[in-house]
């Protein structure tokens, strides 16, 4: 289905759809007061402290601090994409999902429900072949290959017939064409792309088959083939196995990276089941997004040859713009002439995942290979190495890690990088904001914020207070302009609604803390405390403003006339 998907539906969807209600359907909720409570559903925990509000229509786990609304939950709960959640969500609703038109006539418009269904019957075709006569050698080679009869079942192996015209002769030949499975000629004949091949369907983490790899029975080549890029297929964004993964551990410990779709099966049929393949590409750092939401640790598993350890540090390249605080990669290389496949044969499993469990930690490798050729004794060496390991540590996002790694490279060195090697880190929200601050008017801020979230028809009491985004410190006056300016715009319904306009923005995570606060004020009492709220934290202000100038007169510097004439009216702020 094409086009973007309507603002105002989003809206609609969130209002129609009662949080609770959605979230009871996947995990059981008991009755706790105003709220609701169960154990999280995304950490493991012994006694509730999971939470849902359905006022706020929001949720909050106070043990490892997840939470949002409906959207937010089915992308967690499901690890699905944002456009992927709000389709569900709409099924749930049983409301119709609009799409807006992208305006592109060139671009043919493609049902890819259509491209789903054919593709999995593709598969099923694929797999009768295996099980009939013409599917003799494939099977053959899966037994020389120790691949039992289950684990190719969970795979949903199959063998592509060696004709011209197989699937041709049993399916619409423009869904074919459209899911790739065909390969069309300068004259408009078309025919089988997999013919002869044992197949390996290839299914996106909601298990729906996509695309197809496919492995020649004899000497010929190319040994593997992949189905070409489509509407519902990019290699550069999947791997193999990853659906099957899923389905035995939906938050696996880690995720282990390798080459090929065999070393996959032959890693599974063996015990290891931690295995997913790129699908003949170089990982990306589209790839390591993908598995980041599953899994907290990527283990990357390459040959030990030199086209191994090459391939080793592109992915530790592509990788690093993805390692944000509390994600760990290390990186496995084997013994020269070895790949997964050969090596989990010849060690057992148990042998193998010690071997995971010794992997090299990311921070190792990466200054153990940049420095393999230098000599770190020498300036030129320490040179050689500040220069090649700069740009690629400023690729990681701001964050600890990025801090440590710079801290390695100093002390590897011994240069005393400029601030501006490692830029600080974006404007935060004031230490109150951010919780269990001691300053006054950090709290204070915190709270007008938060009611603003939980409440947005309170910011029509903060209209013209233009001491508000000029007096109080920059990264919360960022915040509150907008918060403020949001809320103009769109006047949202409740919390979620304002929330998901935030989404793709750097206060998303902020502003989201800020929803599950809570305040000791009476029922319908909001309005009290905002006001009360803003007239406090403007004596504060005009108390600190005015202790500022005495302090400038006393040190004998001489006041502005604007600000001599502050001083004598005893400061400006008022709310």
């Amino acid at each position: 289905m094409s086009g973007k998907i309507p603002r105002q539906f989003i809206d609609d969807l969130l209002l129609r759809v009662d949080l609770v209600d959605l979230i009871d359907s996947h995990v059981p909720l008991k009755k706790s007061g105003a709220n609701y409570t169960a154990r999280c559903p995304f950490h493991n925990e012994k006694s509730p402290s999971f939470s849902v509000s359905r006022e706020r229509q929001l949720y909050h786990c106070f043990g490892c601090g997840a939470s949002g609304d409906a959207i937010s939950f089915l992308m967690t709960f499901n690890h699905l994409e944002f456009v992927e959640a709000v389709e569900d969500l709409a099924m749930f609703a049983g409301m119709p999902l609009p799409r807006e038109e992208t305006f592109t006539p060139a671009a043919p418009k493609l049902d890819l429900s259509r491209g789903y269904q054919v593709l999995e019957a593709v598969a099923s075709f694929y797999l009768e072949q295996l099980k009939g006569p013409e599917g003799q050698a494939a099977r053959a080679y899966l037994l020389r290959r120790g691949v039992s009869e289950q684990i190719a079942g969970e795979f949903m192996l199959g063998y592509a017939p060696n004709r011209w015209e197989a699937l041709l002769s049993r399916f619409e030949r423009q869904a074919l064409i459209d899911a790739g499975m065909l390969v069309v000629r300068e004259d408009g004949k078309a025919y089988d792309r997999f013919r002869g091949r044992l197949m390996f369907p290839i299914r996106d983490k909601r298990s729906r088959v996509i695309g197809f790899g496919g492995r020649v029975l004899d000497d010929s080549q190319p040994k593997y083939l992949n189905s070409p890029e489509t509407a519902v297929f990019s290699k550069g964004r999947e791997v193999y196995g990853l659906a099957e993964l899923l389905q035995r551990q939906a938050r696996p410990p880690y995720i282990l990276v390798v080459e090929g779709y065999m070393d996959v099966i032959a890693l599974t049929q063996y015990g290891v089941t931690s295995a997913v393949a790129t699908l003949g590409t170089a990982t990306s750092k589209a790839h390591v997004d993908l598995l980041f939401r599953f899994t907290q640790e990527l283990v990357l598993c390459f040959d030990g040859d030199r086209a191994g350890r090459q391939a080793a540090w592109r992915a530790v390249e592509a990788a690093l713009p993805a390692l944000r605080d509390g994600r760990r990669i290390r990186v496995m290389l084997l013994p020269q002439g070895q790949d997964p496949d050969s090596w989990v044969r010849e060690l057992g499993a148990q042998a193998f995942e010690q071997q995971i469990a010794q992997a090299m930690l990311l921070s190792d490798y990466f200054f153990q290979y940049l420095s393999a050729d230098l000599s770190l004794h020498g300036v030129e060496g320490r040179a050689s190495l500040l220069a090649l390991a700069k740009p690629q540590l400023e690729k990681i996002p701001v964050g600890f890690f990025r801090d440590l790694m710079f801290g390695r490279l100093r002390e590897l060195t011994g240069k005393r990088l400029a601030d501006k090697q490692s830029p600080a880190r974006p404007p935060r929200m004031p230490q109150g904001a951010r919780g269990g601050g001691k300053s006054p008017e950090s709290n204070l801020l915190r709270k007008i914020l938060s009611l603003l979230v939980l409440y947005p028809r309170l910011a029509k009491h903060a209209v013209n207070q233009d001491w508000l985004l000029t007096d109080i410190e920059p990264a919360g006056a960022a915040v509150l302009q907008s918060l403020l300016a949001m809320i103009a715009q769109r006047q949202p319904e409740n919390s979620a609604v304002l929330l998901e306009y935030f989404r793709d923005t750097p206060h998303y995570n902020t502003l989201a803390a800020l929803a599950n606060l809570s305040w000791d004020a009476p029922a319908g009492g909001e309005e009290g405390e905002f006001r009360g709220a803003l007239t406090q934290l403007a004596r504060l202000l005009r108390e600190r403003r005015m202790a500022d100038l005495i302090e400038k007169v006393r040190s004998g510097m001489k006041l502005t006339p604007e600000e001599l004439a502050e001083f004598r009216a005893g400061g400006k702020l008022g709310a």
